[in-house]
């Protein structure tokens, strides 16, 4: 969510054209992601089939991980990148991101208050960037290794603990001590780590790897052919993997259909279109890949899309001048993401989503052209947008710490 466009020296390895293309390509990347939410959010149902669903579809889920994966990205860059900051600038910068994470939470659940159909992920941002914050002087392999480690235990660990929430009285006792949830009138911490729509245990791996791409050298083209390759092996393993367990496992499908308001399971592989648990949650979930799942094979695929979009950008805005121009506003969303973000809380809170707007495509162009035409007038005058700057001002105190 943080504006890269002038980053400071010390958050950069290499000066020049070179590292200022790199940066366009990040926030291209984060562009697409705010534009991938509003087409979640504002555009047709995937059900309406065709490439137009296909793509509706691919939005769903899968943008709010590389949303995920680019704030991992934002925390090196504030804590120092390619070295992270030691000493008394390493306290600063550990101070900012905690300023930031205290104003997200509360920020997150006063768009939830709102009462749109979107589960915001801002709190859920404060919360995880507060949890990954201690790995922040970890070499890229480290992170990456970790961020692994993540991706194939902790959904098993959820699943676990989910089913003693559904089983027990434990989390009431939580919930009802917890100074969080009586604030925020939610679940608290148990919904920010467990319940929720974006916990901390299932999503701290997207941040951390994105941690881990902001410590390589992206101008290096072998280094964007990795990242680039390494994607796409994730996504396979993880789209591909779900695909052969779901038809490996027998009754598998039946299982899951039995226990979602979904189809018959078959696109559980990859599509949300199976719907959501509504009779307990089977053992047999943990083979599906659809997006928020929170499982191993779902992780393993949004990420690895994550990481090759991320690729793509940065390569596309390093070789192809002509491109980055015409991409330009989109990689301007990207510049202000969090302002972006919340306005289009505010516009669905006020217009509906795509149920109540017709036609859903309309409102759909209506939101991206205005985004980007918002997005690239601030730009051009500004280095911040609204919401940035006003982040940016209120983490300054953090410049007092010895």
């Amino acid at each position: 969510m943080g504006h890269s466009k002038a980053p400071s020296p010390t958050t950069t390895s290499i000066p020049g054209p070179s590292s200022t293309a790199r940066m366009v390509g990040i926030d291209l990347a984060r562009g697409l992601a705010v534009l991938g939410m509003y087409a979640a959010h504002f555009g047709p149902d995937p059900a309406i089939g065709g490439p137009l669903g296909f793509v509706m579809e691919l939005a769903r889920g899968r943008s709010a991980t590389l949303f995920a994966l680019l704030a991992g990205f934002s925390l090196v860059l504030i804590t120092g990148r390619p070295q992270p900051r030691t000493g008394r600038a390493g306290r600063q910068a550990v101070g900012r991101i905690v300023i930031r994470s205290l104003i997200l939470i509360p920020l997150g659940y006063a768009l939830t208050a709102f009462g749109t159909e979107i589960d915001v992920i801002l709190s859920f941002y404060g919360m995880l960037f507060l949890a990954i914050l201690p790995l922040y002087r970890l070499r890229a392999r480290t992170l990456a290794v970790i961020a692994a480690a993540g991706a194939l235990i902790m959904p098993q660990v959820l699943y676990v603990i989910r089913q003693s929430i559904d089983n027990g009285e434990w989390s009431d006792t939580v919930i009802a001590y917890d100074p969080v949830a009586r604030l925020s009138g939610t679940d608290g911490l148990i919904e920010l780590l467990i319940s929720g729509e974006y916990p901390v245990l299932t999503w701290a791996p997207f941040l951390i790897a994105g941690m881990a791409v902001a410590r390589l050298d992206l101008t290096r083209a072998r280094i964007r052919s990795r990242l680039a390759l390494t994607g796409v092996t994730l996504a396979v393993l993880g789209y591909g993997g779900s695909w052969l367990a779901l038809h490996l496992v027998p009754n598998a499908h039946a299982t899951i259909a039995a226990a979602t308001d979904g189809d018959s399971g078959a696109s559980a592989w990859w599509s949300d279109t199976v719907g959501y648990v509504i009779d307990g949650t089977p053992a047999a979930w943990l083979l599906v890949g659809v997006p928020h799942s929170q499982t191993t094979f779902s992780i393993l695929g949004s990420a690895g899309v994550a990481l090759a979009v991320v690729a793509a950008c940065v390569a596309a805005t390093e070789r192809l001048p002509r491109f980055t121009r015409l991409a330009a506003p989109v990689s301007a969303v990207g510049m202000i993401a969090l302002t972006a973000y919340v306005l289009h809380v505010l516009a669905i809170a006020v217009v509906g989503m795509e149920e109540q707007t017709a036609p859903a495509l309309l409102a759909l162009a209506c939101a991206i052209a205005a985004a980007m035409l918002l997005a690239t007038v601030w730009t051009r005058h500004f280095r911040r947008g609204p919401l940035e700057y006003l982040l940016n001002l209120a983490t300054r105190p953090a410049r007092h710490i010895k």
